[in-house]
């Protein structure tokens, strides 16, 4: 048997000397280049310059050492008749396949080669597997086995992988940052999801960014907010051929809605009763979305389905928020929304054809985790098996179902959610316990549906009170918060008239006007307690997955209220 040989290049010189002992002390002819070559004579172990068997010099300042046939042939060659006789030929010995390259990051072509050919080849890319390696090579008389081998392998491409993640990394904040230099790849963000979290930054690794900031600096939490909250309206208006609107707050919708027309009574509750454009759909969709749950939208980010039009652009105008997303802007909105915040709004524009892959990665403590993107469809047909008595689902119960059940898609889980006219009216996000969730989303609806009671409609605010001043009296009318002190002062001060406080008559009394009422959860309803306290915030449509072993139990409690209950084969987590 010939001679074994080793290939010495590294940049990271630990336990190198260690490693060349022990292979010279095996009997392993050694080679090295450049410095690797001079640390390991210099340390007295007998070692030849890689151009003894290129006879060719170092060249271009060390810049090309062993981008040579001599080297190449041997690492790469396949124990066949032909491979030994182009290596015979090309006098190149037959046993360097038994190489063992520790490579600088420069030294990616011999990584790869010598990994490539990992049936035949020992490739060490890592300082921490000399030992084990000197180990096997001399428990196993020169051949450390093919598992070993396998591993090695595997970790000089994934040395690799990375080494070329860094460089792409490196010329895409060069040349693809910013327009001046073609399609965008890359942007630069504030910080993180704290101002501590620093550097921060968007990518994607091939195209270009699916959205075009026309206005503001888009921030981290930005992003997830639109991203996700245009993937929803997306959706919706696929699903409904309706336009769509959604507000978020920190990745989970607190209002979503499609472009139904809105009534005297709602236009007064979603505070567009005086906009002198006329509402198109689009707009609709938005105050609904916006009117849902006005607290919890104060300084969302918004997602329209559709290009923004003036209308909408006004009602934006009036509400505190950090951005937008949408498919286009009329000339005319965009000016409106390029005057917001001093100029410093949020417009991202995004490209309506973009696909996102199938396949999604994440990063938890270090740890990536990969799935199928969630791209299920929901449209009627997951409705079709009612379970209940009551079976009749008229087409506005059937379109509030969809819009119910595509918003716990994008909602933190667990979740619930209640629609009625084509618009989220309630929903109950990220709890642990699923009748939480039940009861968030039914005393959101409950609130909602308080705002419409001619008493509340009636308030009589003084002039120059804000529409954000506005929505935090009216939710603390509506609840009954018990206030003192200064909090009922500066309350109170917002009135012409101090308004006589809701009686617990009056609100029983006009909660049991509410019915027709759309219900989703994103998993099975584990008790019934969950049914029995929809049906109280006007439940009259149910939608859920079966699996539960109380299933039985929550049919019977839906019968008990005449309610309809569709049984789905789809349970909808999203984290």
């Amino acid at each position: 048997m010939s001679q074994p040989i080793a290939l010495l290049s590294v940049y990271d010189k630990t336990d190198l000397l260690d490693l060349a002992q022990g292979l010279h002390s095996a009997g392993v002819r050694l080679l090295g280049s450049g410095g690797t070559a001079k640390k390991i004579r210099e340390a007295g172990i007998l070692i030849e310059d890689v151009s003894d068997i290129t006879k060719a010099p170092e060249m271009l300042g060390g810049r090309v050492k062993t981008l040579h046939p001599a080297v190449h042939g041997g690492i790469l060659a396949r124990s066949i008749p032909s491979d030994e006789q182009d290596l015979k030929a090309q006098n190149i010995s037959s046993h360097l396949h038994h190489a063992v390259e520790e490579i600088d990051i420069g030294g990616v072509t011999l990584l790869r080669a010598a990994a490539k050919n990992h049936e035949r080849v020992s490739v060490l890319s890592d300082p921490t597997d000399y030992r084990a390696f000197l180990q096997a090579f001399q428990q196993g008389q020169g051949d450390v086995g093919q598992v070993l081998r396998n591993r090695l392998a595997l970790k000089a491409f994934e040395m690799t992988a990375k080494y070329d993640d860094a460089i792409s990394g490196y010329f895409r904040e060069q040349y693809a940052s910013t327009a001046e230099n073609g399609p965008v790849q890359r942007m630069v963000l504030r910080y993180g999801a704290n101002p501590h979290q620093k550097p921060a930054q968007t990518f994607v690794a091939e195209g270009e960014l699916p959205f075009k900031v026309l206005s503001g600096s888009p921030g981290y939490i930005n992003l997830l907010d639109a991203l996700n909250s245009y993937a929803l309206v997306k959706e919706l208006q696929e699903a409904l051929n309706l336009p769509a609107a959604a507000s978020f707050k920190h990745v989970s919708p607190a209002g979503a809605a499609v472009g139904l027309e809105l009534d005297e009574t709602e236009k007064h509750v979603y505070g567009v009763e005086d906009l002198k454009e006329p509402l198109t759909p689009l707009a609709c969709a938005y105050a609904r979305a916006r009117g849902a749950d006005r607290m919890s939208s104060f300084g969302d980010f918004i997602a329209l389905s559709a290009p923004c039009d003036l209308a909408t652009a006004r009602i934006i105008s009036r509400e505190v928020s950090d951005g937008i997303i949408a498919p286009g802007y009329s000339p005319e909105a965009l000016e409106v929304l390029k005057k917001k915040k001093a100029g410093k709004y949020c417009v991202l524009e995004m490209d309506p054809s973009y696909k996102p892959s199938d396949i999604e990665t994440r990063q938890v403590y270090g740890v990536s985790l990969q799935q199928r993107r969630n791209d299920v469809k929901i449209d009627a047909k997951l409705f079709e098996n009612l379970v209940t008595k009551n079976k009749e689902v008229p087409t506005q119960a059937l379109t509030d179902l969809i819009v119910a059940t595509l918003a716990v898609k994008y909602t933190q889980s667990n979740s619930v959610s209640y629609a009625k006219n084509g618009a989220i009216i309630g929903l109950g996000a990220g709890q642990q316990s699923r009748i939480h969730c039940t009861r968030l989303a039914g005393s959101k609806a409950d609130n909602w549906w308080l705002r419409h009671h001619p008493r509340v409609l009636a308030l009589p605010f003084k002039k120059g009170v804000k529409r954000a001043e506005k929505a935090n009296a009216i939710d603390l009318f509506v609840s009954g918060e018990v206030l003192e002190g200064g909090e009922r002062a500066q309350w109170e001060g917002q009135f012409e008239e101090v308004p006589a406080p809701l009686s617990e008559s009056e609100k029983k009394e006009w909660a049991g006007k509410l019915d027709g009422v759309a219900c989703s959860s994103d998993a099975f309803f584990p008790f019934a307690d969950n049914v029995h306290r929809a049906r109280k915030s006007g439940v009259r449509y149910l939608a859920a997955p079966s699996g539960s072993v109380m299933d039985e139990e929550c049919i019977k409690a839906a019968d008990e209220h005449e309610m309809v209950f569709a049984h789905t084969s789809l349970r909808l987590f999203h984290h």
